[in-house]
């Protein structure tokens, strides 16, 4: 599906960006790997030993020159850009909306959304010299309603949602494609707080009980959809916000029927 296609991952250290990374090598990329955390050289590792190809590289998403630097690794390894994976992100913390500081706005907003667009601003130019490219981000269904996240984390993934809308529009005509996913709640460093005060209560299985699946989500299969979105199957989707939640965002609140 990505047959000799290079690739940047951002936030590839661990959960979906390392299942991403690890997924689209075995799809046939050429991978790179990016992180402000030093265990992305373990993303790698795993690939080389699964036979894919990639470099590791230490980045802060949110600082432009790292963002350049990033992006020229992989032009100067692999010779070209074909799709850029812009999944770094942090929770915020989950506080409350009275204890929020504007510190915690700027880190939340900076890697969350400046991050994002870092990403796209600095790739576009490269992919519309080659007239094609796939970029995607993630952004979550947070963004898009109410009580899945405090109120820094909800917005800047509103904001990566309108980047991904605006965007679109703006590369009218260039065959570069831009789209956003949504992930539900998934098993990953970010949420390891929510599984852990669940196991903890003994209330594991009801993690994910309100979506109509019935279960909270798994790395590898945002990873699939970012695949997919990364290559030529998905050469018609575009300026897209695409919920990978197990069905949550599909209904207004409801209550479990009583039996």
């Amino acid at each position: 599906m990505l047959e000799n296609k290079n690739i940047i991952i951002t936030g590839a250290g661990s959960g979906i960006g390392r299942a991403t990374s690890i997924l689209a090598a075995g799809y046939g990329a050429n991978v790179v790997c990016v992180d402000l955390n030093p265990c992305v050289e373990e993303t790698v590792q795993e690939i080389k030993a699964g036979n894919g190809n990639a470099v590791a590289q230490i980045a802060d998403v949110s600082r432009e020159d790292d963002v350049q630097h990033y992006i020229q690794i992989c032009i100067d390894t692999f010779g070209s850009l074909h799709g850029i994976y812009a999944n770094a992100g942090v929770s915020g913390g989950g506080k409350p909306m009275l204890d929020l500081t504007v510190e915690d706005w700027h880190r939340t907003l900076s890697v969350n959304t400046l991050g994002v667009f870092l990403a796209v601003k600095h790739s576009v130019p490269h992919f519309t010299q080659a007239g094609a490219g796939a970029i995607v981000c993630t952004a979550s269904v947070a963004g898009l309603r109410a009580n899945a996240g405090g109120v820094d984390y909800s917005a800047s993934k509103a904001g990566v949602i309108s980047i991904a809308q605006t965007v679109a529009y703006q590369l009218h005509g260039t065959g570069i494609r831009i789209n956003a996913i949504c992930p539900g709640l998934i098993e990953t460093g970010m949420t390891k707080p929510v599984f852990d005060s669940a196991r903890q209560r003994g209330t594991e299985n009801r993690i994910g009980q309100i979506n109509p699946t019935k279960r909270f989500g798994q790395p590898h299969e945002i990873a699939e959809m970012a695949c997919f979105l990364l290559s030529e199957r998905a050469s018609y989707v575009n300026g897209q916000a695409i919920p990978v939640d197990g069905g949550l965002s599909a209904s207004h609140p409801w209550a479990f029927p009583r039996n």
